[in-house]
């Protein structure tokens, strides 16, 4: 017995001095598991450099309601591990706190001022749905310079918003995307959703060529939408040399366009077609027709009566299917606004990687077309698969400095039009472009992340009895386990008194 006590009196205070320490080494060292799919709670290489490189502290106040519904308040919990990790990686240079605007009117005025605006979210109380009022942002601020997240979404690339809040806080000097303009082109105010992401990291300048001009150095990416009028050789000319300099150029172009009103689509001949040609890029001039397609309005008349109906118009692909490459990665759908097929016909000195492929049920029909918006489609119509719409082409393209430009052959897909008259685009259009120019233009990395959202994957729907049964076996099954654990206990203990029986009577 007296054994037995001294043991008791040297384990408690080992094991006390064991946790102690452990402690003490926790404070120094952290360690962490991410099992998600796609390492969503693990920081990137491009968020770590731009941690490293920060000289000056910024202080991010996150405004975010509390006693929010589950599936809601999830997303204070990301993001206050989200911040924690910042600290930690920036030694203290990223600071934070945490205010609930709806305990006090003076934070929520503040709140409000600043540009973070409450969502009204359904909440149940006692079996009644009720409004209430929740505020999801925060405002980041370095010296004099402030930066608002107005709503953090739940499952948005939360990382890629704090990141590039944070590069475009510390960094004075943001690259310059030169625009192309003067040849019928959009100017930048009707690409509304493209400028409004690309202006977190680059400054969007208008760039008009002349004849007696060069493209400025400070340039360092150009991007060409959508020109509508030919283009003068001259033009070409300094485009190679920019390219020959290795400067990196994006082109989304229409080599066939159509005439919902008049029901007509042609080819165009801008020249832009034939200086792609003599690269080895060959844009067809025909349209692409797919099964996956988008919908358009038709007027229809039966009787006295008008009315307005919803159709498939295979000439507005709907692009899933995609390369894995950075400038594609997360997308799910593109609409296309009659794209034509793009293949490379050049020599190894180059290197072509398509990204945008039709569905397994396409075709392509030449240009002109006449548009039947009553014609009954049949899989014969769609006898093709995977042609090519966009792709990315690498190497000498002009000259011997090795360079990237990015081809899309369609040049409606990211414009929204002049304002009072613009259109919301498909979300992933407007990444698919802005993906497109990071990847010519930063190097951060940064690129990865735009699409890296925190994915949902709810329960499948399952039939009554496969639930009832899961229910009684949630309930049964740990009450099965501790009588299972008891009587097991119960008959090591009674083997070990006979046992001990038999051997004093041995």
């Amino acid at each position: 017995m007296t054994m037995k006590i001294d043991k008791l009196y040297i384990s408690v205070p080992l094991i006390a001095a064991i946790v102690v320490v452990l402690n003490l080494v926790s404070g120094e060292f952290s360690f962490r598991l991410d099992l998600t799919e796609d390492k969503q709670y693990t920081l990137s290489d491009a968020t770590r450099d731009i941690l490293r490189e920060l000289d000056d502290p910024i202080t991010i106040t996150a405004y975010f309601s509390e006693d929010l519904p589950p599936n809601v308040a999830h997303v204070r919990n990301d993001f206050m591990d989200m911040l924690i990790e910042y600290n930690n990686l920036s030694k203290g240079t990223v600071v934070y706190e945490f205010l609930n605007p709806n305990d006090d009117e003076e934070v929520e005025k503040k709140a409000v001022q600043s540009g973070i605006q409450p969502v009204m979210i359904n909440v149940r109380e006692k079996d009644q749905m009720k409004q209430q009022k929740a505020y999801l942002g925060a405002i980041l601020e370095q010296g004099e310079d402030q930066e608002v997240l107005p709503f953090i979404q739940p499952g948005s690339a939360m990382e890629y918003a704090l990141s590039s809040a944070i590069k475009k806080l510390s960094v004075k000097d943001k690259p310059v995307i030169g625009m192309l303009q003067g040849h019928g082109e959009p100017p930048i105010q009707e690409l509304i959703e493209v400028s409004q992401s690309l202006n977190v990291l680059y400054n969007l300048e208008p760039l008009v060529l002349t004849d007696t001009t060069e493209i400025p150095g400070y340039i360092r990416t150009i991007a060409m939408v959508r020109p509508a009028d030919t283009i003068p050789q001259e033009h070409f000319d300094q485009l190679d040399r920019f390219l020959g300099r290795g400067g990196r150029l994006f082109i989304a172009f229409n080599r066939v366009e159509g005439d919902l009103q008049q029901a007509y689509g042609y080819a165009q001949n801008l020249g832009v077609e034939n200086w792609l040609a003599r690269k080895g890029l060959l844009a067809e001039d025909h349209f692409v027709i797919d099964a996956s397609c988008a919908s358009v309005n038709v007027q229809q008349q039966q009787g006295m009566i008008r009315f307005t109906s919803t159709i498939s118009f295979p000439y507005l692909p709907v692009i899933g299917n995609f390369a894995d490459h950075p400038i594609t990665q997360g997308l799910e759908a593109v609409v296309m606004q009659f794209a034509s097929p793009l293949t490379y016909a050049g020599d190894t000195t180059l290197h072509f990687t398509p990204l945008l492929y039709t569905s397994e049920r396409t075709g392509s029909l030449k240009a002109p077309q006449y548009f039947d918006v009553q014609k009954q489609w049949t899989e014969n119509d769609f006898p093709s698969s995977g042609l090519v719409t966009g792709g990315v082409l690498e190497g000498p393209i002009a000259g011997t400095v090795s360079t990237k430009m990015v081809v899309i052959t369609d040049g409606d897909f990211v414009v929204n039009g002049p304002r009072g008259q613009a259109q919301q685009l498909q979300p992933d259009n407007v990444s698919l472009m802005v993906n497109g120019i990071d990847w010519l233009s930063d190097d951060t990395g940064l690129i990865e992340l735009r699409t890296r959202s925190i994915t949902s994957r709810p329960i499948k729907e399952m039939e009554d009895s496969t639930k009832m049964v899961l229910k009684y076996l949630n309930f049964l099954l740990p009450i099965i386990l501790v009588i299972l654990y008891g009587l097991f206990s119960y008959q090591a203990s009674r083997n070990r008194r006979v046992k001990r029986l038999e051997e004093n009577y041995g």
